[in-house]
């Protein structure tokens, strides 16, 4: 069964890397990490460590809003004091552009560069209406403004020529994979974008992988050593709870930027030295 195993991997890996439109497939059938008490372990562990980041508060309210009419099926775990006072949700097309610009910056550079961009363009048809030159120096702190602001003008250019009006609210009554194959048609929106709108803007139970979380995953061994992202976004979708799936990412992904045993690059945060913490990921508490 092990060759067997070994040999379905080494045909996946050499195959391309083109990303599966469907979540269904599994690229490591053969490797069974995490287990659900290993992700749910590692969930306790960094939040007692980092407590719940305080910027991803209003997207899980919105999520347990949105579970209240079925408190019968599992769900995430309510935290203390999880209440941020922002109560208002934000438009699916407000949440993909933020997305878009926090691409390849610092969340600060990203959080100006999308306030910027609504104080000159206070809504969504100034922007199509503007010039590209207009939108690339209203974004410019966000970095990469020039291929940024292209991204943003082929998905209000194609919303306005298939749908006839900036919005992307229908995608709340579309399946995930419609969803998926809806953003992705938005040329320069690519998979990890899409499971970022699917998680934090439509409350779907996905798991966005970004640089941090990959790589975690591969050091803890999750994945295989020789794990792309786009695999590991296809095997940790199938492996992790769906109740853990928002609060693990969070805490991955922060626990990456502040972590220095877990991650060799720079943060403009302070990060956790070894005076400050004994890393929890690199304990019993993830082994196999």
């Amino acid at each position: 069964m092990q060759k067997t195993c070994k040999r379905k991997q080494l045909q996946l890996d050499g195959r391309s890397q083109k990303t599966p439109k469907s979540t269904t497939e599994e690229p490591y059938p053969c490797h069974h990490r995490p287990t659900a008490e290993e992700c749910r372990a590692v969930r306790d562990k960094l939040l007692a460590l980092h407590g719940f980041p305080p910027e991803f508060l209003k997207y899980r309210r919105h999520r347990l809003m949105k579970m209240e009419p079925f408190s019968n099926e599992a769900q995430s775990e309510p935290l203390i004091n999880s209440d941020d006072g922002d109560h208002k949700e934000e438009s699916v097309l407000d949440g993909l552009i933020k997305i878009v610009l926090s691409q390849n910056t610092t969340e600060l550079n990203s959080q100006k560069a999308f306030a910027s961009l609504k104080s000159v363009f206070p809504t969504w048809e100034d922007v199509y209406a503007a010039e590209t030159k207009s939108l690339e120096n209203a974004i410019r702190c966000g970095g990469l403004a020039p291929r940024k602001a292209s991204c943003i003008k082929n998905v209000l250019s194609s919303l306005h020529e298939r749908k006839g009006k900036l919005c992307l609210e229908y995608l709340r009554d579309l399946s995930v994979d419609e969803i998926k194959s809806e953003l992705s048609n938005f040329k320069g929106v690519g998979p990890k974008t899409v499971a970022c709108v699917l998680m934090f803007n439509l409350q779907q139970d996905d798991f966005p992988v970004d640089t941090h979380v990959f790589e975690i995953a591969r050091a803890i061994g999750w994945v295989p050593a020789v794990a792309d992202r786009n695999k590991t976004y296809l095997h940790l979708n199938r492996r992790i709870p769906n109740e853990l799936k928002f609060d693990l990412n969070c805490l991955l992904y922060t626990h990456g930027k502040l972590c220095r045993k877990c991650t060799m690059k720079g943060s403009s945060q302070k990060k956790l030295t070894s005076k400050d913490c004994s890393c929890p990921l690199s304990v019993n508490v993830v082994e196999g």
